[in-house]
């Protein structure tokens, strides 16, 4: 009997198996075209996204896996290079093309729409090294380019939208709308030259966070980011300059800019005001990121001053963490990153911090300490909008979790004001939409990302928008993400976060 009941649960084991992958095998994927994108919700897989860093064949695991879990969505950011001869870009590596065909047919295999990105094109990057001639501007590159997108086309004709769409460029950055749509114009037509009823996704500008209203014409769809606030996706992320010295990012987050301009900019200076009870010995702390030029830091409680700091930048050497000489103003921008504190010798009810002296200095936080109390009240710069001035903050602790608050607060309906409302306008342009990356890096707490990626997922799902999040394993995803604060469960040889796919199950 102990044998027979082993064998038994084997084999239940096994037809449970089978009846996931025959589900996964016959799932039926929704029809799709550029007037409008289905919900579709999936993740981005990465094995071709550098020639340098990433380049191997994909995952069947991978397919089968985020089919298991319910999604029916992929996107592969490739680099062109991975798939050229020789560094010759007129030649292409049929061997690896292979491999980007059996990432094709496993998408059909377990229902998962596959979507093919040219994450790094002829001509034209987000990432470094950048390309030796300008996609926007060369004339040659844009017929090296359309001839790569048009052997995709070919490659792939008669595959069914529902299966395969092709995502032009990642991100177009540092480029007008007239120059894009221009070199766009040219892409697509090779494209439809070949296979003249492709499904096109085009990224937005701007780096995907701006709709191109030109491409309306052009019958594509468009895609947008997840990556608002930045200072909470991309907190300590190694490859963006200036995040290791943000403030630890919370959600929902007061706006707060952080800019102090001095004498020398009178008309976009303004002082920042927190109004609240401050009894005596309140410490008030400021850590100051950078100063331009030079700059004088005064903090006053009831219009009493209780700190003065001058700061004067120069070379070498200093209070300062590092210099920086910026020689289009040939003046020192220098990185303090270090707090400065008053103590309030009197109970107070404003406290007031300006810049009264010099060009601008910026702040990461502020922070304040009541006497008695076991931890600080800390407010991040959650912004920063060049001209931008102060709004008055009111501090109350009796509001929990964020005792700051503002007029305009960043939180969901902020983030359908400033993320979804503009795409909604291009959409009733018969414009389907989707979010083809998002996320937030491993360095970010967990239970504010979590608490950030509901409200974005819920705006999402308002809106009817599919979205793939930046990764599937790796830093940002479900799986392998070697963050510190999570409690992971073991799940097929990897690393599984389970209360943020829980989370996205949800949605």
């Amino acid at each position: 009997m102990k044998i027979y009941r082993i064998i038994n649960v084997s084999f239940i084991s096994f037809l449970c198996t089978l009846g996931l992958t025959l589900a996964a095998n016959t799932q039926k994927l929704p029809a799709a075209s550029a007037e409008k994108l289905p919900r579709w919700r999936g993740f981005n897989l990465l094995e071709k996204f550098s020639q340098g860093w990433s380049n191997k064949p994909f995952a069947e695991d991978d397919f089968k896996l985020i089919s298991s879990l319910g999604f029916n969505f992929v996107r592969l950011p490739m680099d062109y290079r991975v798939w050229i001869k020789d560094g010759d870009w007129t030649k292409f590596d049929e061997a690896v093309l292979k491999e980007i065909d059996q990432a094709v047919a496993w998408g059909k295999q377990y229902g998962i729409h596959v979507c093919i990105n040219f994450h790094r094109a002829p001509g034209y990057t987000v990432a470094k090294p950048a390309e030796k001639t300008s996609l926007w501007t060369d004339p040659e590159t844009q017929r090296i380019c359309a001839l790569h997108w048009a052997a995709f086309a070919r490659r792939y004709k008669g595959i069914p939208n529902s299966n395969l769409s092709f995502n032009l460029f990642n991100e177009p950055a540092n480029v007008d709308s007239s120059a894009y749509s221009a070199v766009a114009t040219k892409i697509i037509a090779a494209i439809r030259k070949e296979d003249p009823d492709r499904l096109i996704i085009s990224d937005g500008l701007q780096w995907g966070r701006k709709p191109c209203r030109e491409l309306i014409p052009l019958k594509v769809a468009q895609a947008t980011r997840g990556y608002e606030p930045f200072e909470i996706t991309h907190y300590k992320a190694s490859w963006v300059q200036g995040t290791d010295i943000l403030p630890v990012p919370r959600w929902p987050a007061s706006k707060i800019n952080a800019f102090l301009y001095g004498n020398g900019k009178k008309d976009i200076a303004s002082p920042m005001t927190i109004s609240g009870t401050f009894p005596a010995s309140t410490i008030v702390r400021v850590r100051v990121n950078s100063v331009s030029a030079r700059s004088t830091l005064v903090i006053k409680a009831d219009g009493k001053q209780i700190l003065e700091k001058s700061f004067v930048c120069g070379a070498g050497t200093g209070e300062w963490k590092k210099a920086e000489y910026k020689a289009e103003w040939k003046i020192y921008q220098n990185v303090y990153d270090k707090d400065y504190t008053a103590v309030l010798p009197a109970p107070a009810k404003q406290v007031v911090i300006e810049n009264t002296d010099g060009d601008w200095m910026t702040f990461s936080e502020i922070g304040i300490a009541l006497p008695g109390g076991k931890t600080e009240a800390v407010l991040p710069a959650s912004s920063q909008e060049w001209g931008k001035k102060h709004d008055p903050v009111q501090f109350d602790l009796s509001n929990g979790r964020n005792p700051f608050r503002t007029a305009e607060m960043i939180n969901r309906e902020w983030l359908w004001k400033n993320s979804i409302e503009p795409w909604l306008e291009l959409e009733r342009t018969k414009t389907g939409i989707m979010v083809g990356e998002w996320g937030a890096y491993n360095k970010t707490p967990h239970d504010v990302v979590l608490a950030w990626m509901e409200d974005c997922l819920q705006n999402w799902q308002k809106a009817g928008w599919g979205w793939a999040l930046w990764n599937f394993r790796g830093s940002f995803g479900v799986l392998d993400s070697e963050r510190n604060d999570v409690k992971y469960e073991d799940f097929h040889g990897h690393k599984l976060d389970r209360k943020m796919l829980d989370l996205l199950q949800k949605y």
